[in-house]
């Protein structure tokens, strides 16, 4: 069992640690996005150092103290609080943020744990490199949260998740010691790769403190088009189209259905299609080397080839920075609206390209033979990653389907797990999924990160209740 940070123990903690490195616990450390839980804590640690970090944890693993890392607090599953039990000891890396090294020949930047994503992404645009991961959170989000997470975003078609971006870590594992793996290599095969391990980890195997992250040339010239298609299947097909003939240079495939439309119409009126309501339609956006012509002519070309093919209807392609700006907009403020409208059950949900078609097609009438909802899909669709969002009937409020909102979600789960999809594409498992880990996960592997966790931590001091059932 794990002790409350109390006020001795508290007290003890301060007189380890420099002045002004605890604080009493502010609203914004023990709340999340969604308002589903308040969290508690005893403390807030704001260590400036990783040794710092290592005296924290050092006496959280010797006082049987839980130890909960706070990002950006920008997390969607609640793996960023604890809402009951013992009071752990929450640890913001906020103050951790400088930038260690910059290495544009290698392609390579250093960055403490606490850096802001979007100040990472400037670091990188400084030398004329860019750090491609992106996400609606960017301004608010901190990469050791994104590294802990595995955050996805809208270019893991062409560059992968936060795990394909991070050549090395340095973090504080959970006995107090200091895992100096900040290396700058594409190749080192000496033994287990404890990055991958803490990556993901979500914070119950270590603090990730700081990481050697990998930089890409930035695209000579990126073109952005809205296209309308026929079906889920028919983009699909586009997206194969787009595949085949601009290789490796397609950064985003996101598709957009016809009740986002009408989300923004409701709620935010302002930002509207240029080519009306159909019923699907993707963004694209392709970033090419300079000297491979006009994005907008590459565009163009696949919109005529789609056009010939029957899978597309109508689009428009970005001619200025402005427009291009404006097509974002309508991918990014379908979010807000959805928090507006108020979900019944959200779902991060990925399934393998090929059965995606199939699981939109199966998911509308069963959840129709439930109750009366209105669904908004969208999402990643180049990498199989829906989210797949159930709201209430119009004129409906979502407090009305409180006693459905666990059959809804086990509805759309269910369909997952028989296309040997996953109920966690990008967001992780926090402490809301948990039930569902369980649930679907495999048997096998469930068994193994149990053995790993014990390994790592016996006192299971980190992140307590995240991931894993305590």
């Amino acid at each position: 069992m794990l002790n409350p940070a109390d006020p001795a123990f508290v007290d003890h903690l301060r007189a380890l640690l420099p002045e002004g490195a605890l604080h009493a616990p502010e609203p914004r450390y023990l709340e999340e996005p969604r308002g589903r839980w308040q969290g508690i804590a005893g403390t807030v640690a704001l260590p400036r150092s990783v040794d710092e970090v290592a005296t924290v944890v050092r006496a959280c693993a010797a006082a049987r103290v839980g130890l909960v890392p706070w990002g950006g607090g920008t997390g969607l599953v609640g793996g960023q609080l604890v809402a009951d039990g013992p009071a752990p000891v929450v640890i913001s890396l906020e103050r951790m943020a400088a930038l260690r090294g910059v290495y544009p020949d290698e392609n390579v930047l250093v960055v403490e744990a606490g850096m802001i994503l979007a100040d990472v992404q400037r670091h990188a645009n400084d030398v004329g490199r860019v750090f491609p991961l992106a996400l609606a959170s960017e301004g608010t989000c901190r990469i050791g949260g994104n590294l802990s997470t595995n955050a996805g975003g809208l270019n893991v078609l062409r560059y992968g998740n936060t795990r394909d971006l991070c050549l090395g870590i340095e973090a504080v594992l959970p006995d107090g010691s200091v895992f100096n793996g900040l290396k700058r290599l594409r190749k080192d095969n000496t033994g287990y790769d404890l990055r991958h391990l803490l990556i993901g980890a979500e914070g119950t195997l270590g603090v990730i403190t700081a990481a050697s992250l990998r930089l890409y040339p930035q695209p000579g010239v990126v073109g952005t088009a809205l296209m309308a298609v026929e079906s889920p299947a028919a983009a699909l097909k586009l997206l194969s189209l787009a595949q085949d003939r601009l290789s490796g240079m397609v950064s985003a495939f996101e598709l957009i259905g016809r009740m986002g439309l009408e989300f923004l119409a409701e709620k935010i009126p302002e930002v509207t299609s240029p080519i009306g309501m159909p019923d699907w339609m993707v963004l694209i956006e392709i970033g090419l080397p300079a000297g491979f012509g006009l994005a907008e002519d590459h565009l163009g070309g696949l919109f005529e080839a789609g056009l010939a093919a029957g899978l597309v209807s109508d689009g428009v392609i970005a001619a200025s920075e402005s427009q291009r700006a404006g097509l974002w907009r309508i991918r990014e403020a379908i979010p807000e609206a959805n928090r507006m409208i108020g979900a019944v059950s959200s779902h991060d949900i990925s399934v393998p390209l090929g059965a995606v078609a199939a699981f939109i097609a199966k998911a509308g009438p069963r959840l129709a033979a439930m109750g009366d909802f209105r669904v908004n899909c969208f999402g990643h669709l180049g990498d199989g990653n829906l989210h797949y969002n159930v709201f209430p009937a119009k004129g409906r409020s979502r407090k009305d389907y409180d006693h459905q909102r666990d059959a809804v979600k086990a509805c759309v789960h269910d369909l997952v797990a028989e296309l040997d999809g996953s109920m966690s594409a990008e967001h992780g498992l926090g402490r809301l999924k948990v039930d569902d880990l369980e649930k679907y996960g495999d048997p096998g592997k469930i068994a193994a990160m149990r053995r790993v966790k014990a390994a790592l931590d016996p006192v299971g001091i980190m992140n307590p209740g995240a991931v894993l059932r305590d």
